[in-house]
């Protein structure tokens, strides 16, 4: 059951089969309204760009060298870069272990942190009944990017095509640390009530009563009010997601979520991890700001979730 191409549902809209979409997919595939923009990211040299300046400026024996460094980086970035192909699993197996349920090989967050669930690249029958048996009858299982096929009889419940963007290593945002940006202030525990308000009022996605437990969360207010936030989810080893980025109505188009998202980025960097996102296809407004912000399509996904038997 597929979105129609060009679809952007609203939280918590429909498929193009009449499938109502989980919230947290029609918080990938809804575009912002408003037209918020964001200034345009200071041009930064990536480690390719940077490798290949220095082939060219040096004289063939540097130039051996300069090859060679490069090479190895890349190489250590690839061994990192695998963490994302399984990055609910990495998250609840490392950074997230102590916000998990697990039976056998099968995980799943606490409930009121997150849906999201993980098997094995190669799950038996056994590990599926683990599953099932965690989420009991008849229970929602969002199986995010994961590529392994359920049995027969878990029922399907959506499909929706996206895209994994990471941030480039070797750079980072010439911007403060974090909190420090102009305007934007930490969340915390206490922040849990306005910050549903927020959710409820701009419906990005889900956020539960302890989703602020999967890592920090920022916020932009007016006039005590808070009217922008944005924050860290799922956390495999080297990385951190950017998740839960919304706008209130009323305070779109001012480029609330581009300095959240810089904020949010510069934190990351800072603990020597690297950014990355998630984004439905359709959602070319969106691709557009994270690529001006410079991140960059690692690959593309498919997300999908299942009714247990």
């Amino acid at each position: 059951m597929s979105v129609e191409a060009g679809r952007r549902p609203q939280a918590g809209g429909t498929g193009a089969a009449g499938t109502r979409l989980p919230s947290h997919l029609a918080e990938l595939a809804s575009c912002k309204r408003g037209g918020e923009t964001a200034t345009q990211a200071n041009a930064t040299m990536t480690m390719r760009q940077a490798g290949l300046a220095r082939l060219h400026m040096h004289d063939n024996g540097h130039r051996q060298s300069a090859r060679h460094e490069r090479h190895s980086t890349m190489a250590n970035r690839d061994g990192q870069v695998a963490a994302l192909d399984d990055p609910v699993g990495e998250s609840l197996r490392g950074h997230h272990a102590h916000l998990a349920r697990r039976l056998g090989r099968a995980t799943t967050y606490l409930p009121e942190v997150a849906t999201f669930s993980a098997v094995t690249a190669d799950p038996g029958p056994q590990e599926w009944a683990d599953l099932a048996q965690l989420l009991g009858r008849g229970e929602f299982a969002d199986m995010f990017s994961c590529a392994a096929t359920p049995p027969s009889d878990w029922q399907p419940v959506f499909v929706l095509e996206g895209r994994q963007m990471i941030w480039p290593g070797g750079s980072r945002p010439d911007h403060p640390h974090g909190a420090t940006v102009t305007g934007v202030v930490e969340l915390g525990a206490d922040s849990v009530p306005e910050m549903l308000d927020l959710v409820a009022r701009a419906q990005p996605g889900p956020f539960w009563p302890r989703t602020h437990e999967l890592g920090a969360y920022l916020g932009i207010h007016d006039n005590g009010t808070l009217v922008a936030m944005a924050g860290e989810r799922l956390r495999p080893p080297g990385w951190t997601e950017i998740s839960a980025v919304c706008t209130a109505p009323e305070a779109r188009g001012r480029g609330h979520a581009a300095r959240l998202i810089t904020a949010l980025v510069a934190r990351i960097a800072a603990r020597n991890e690297r950014p990355f996102l998630h984004v439905a296809e359709a959602n070319t407004d969106a691709i557009a700001l994270y690529e001006r912000l410079g991140f960059e399509t690692r690959k593309h996904v498919t997300f999908r979730g299942f009714r247990t038997p």
